[in-house]
């Protein structure tokens, strides 16, 4: 009876290990993608291992030849998986963007950030500035040339490579301290001490799209394949939108 009961374990073990999907992605869509994991558990049965990593993290974890079911990721790192022979073109499906948000720590100074003008005075009078590595803070590193401020902002400003870590030194700044951030990143924070004040202005915003593709030699090709078309219904895109994801 023992050896019977052993055995049983191992195959439900095994069971258990075969339903899973192994997704790779951007980590400004985690709070969409946890919503959208439900879904998947809820209609198809399935559970979804996610590894978040940034853009360029996941570039060089492809390249190393880790595999995994799903990718999700900027159009950049797609494209250049398909000319690596690294996914499968036909399967590509749009998840969303996400935009860039400015952040204080509760309880710091406020300042004004409505308009481009605004902003640009208020990152040269801030005694710090933080962004992330990634997407968010590529883009911003050039629009902050484009504003003619990078030298002046150069000494006072500090970045890391995810977005969380951008979060964490906000939350345990101090003085005139600005960060920035994606909208759905920003969003994890506030009830721990993060001031959303907006948005970047109209004029400047930048939204990051994120699309999802099956990976060549996927090792759970065929579900993947039914959570890609999941992603492509209204209820996938209804989840994403209530996380932040437009």
């Amino acid at each position: 009876m023992k050896r019977i009961i052993i055995a049983a374990f191992f195959l439900l073990a095994g069971t258990a290990s075969a339903a899973e999907i192994t997704v790779i992605s951007g980590g400004a869509v985690e709070p969409g993608l946890e919503a959208f994991a439900q879904l998947v558990r809820r209609d198809l049965d399935r559970e979804l291992r996610i590894l978040y990593n940034t853009a360029p993290q996941i570039a060089r974890r492809l390249s190393a030849g880790e595999i995994y079911d799903i990718l999700v990721s900027p159009p950049a790192t797609i494209e250049t998986a398909i000319g690596e022979g690294r996914v499968v073109p036909e399967t590509w499906v749009k998840v969303g963007c996400v935009g860039v948000g400015i952040i204080v720590r509760t309880g710091a100074p406020v300042p004004d950030v409505a308009t481009v003008d605004a902003l640009k005075q208020a990152l040269l009078d801030a005694d710090s500035v933080v962004y992330n590595t990634a997407s968010t803070g590529i883009y911003l590193e050039k629009l902050f040339a484009t504003m003619g401020i990078s030298e002046a902002l150069k000494t006072k400003t500090t970045r890391y490579p995810t977005g969380a870590a951008v979060m964490e030194h906000v939350l345990k700044g101090e003085g005139k301290e600005i960060g920035f951030g994606a909208m759905t990143e920003i969003r994890l924070y506030e009830a721990k001490g993060i001031r959303l004040l907006g948005p970047l202005p109209a004029a400047i915003q930048n939204y990051t799209s994120y699309e999802a593709v099956l990976m060549t030699g996927a090792p759970t090709a065929e579900a993947a394949r039914a959570v890609l078309r999941l992603l492509s219904t209204p209820a996938a895109k209804a989840a994403f939108t209530a996380a932040g994801v437009e």
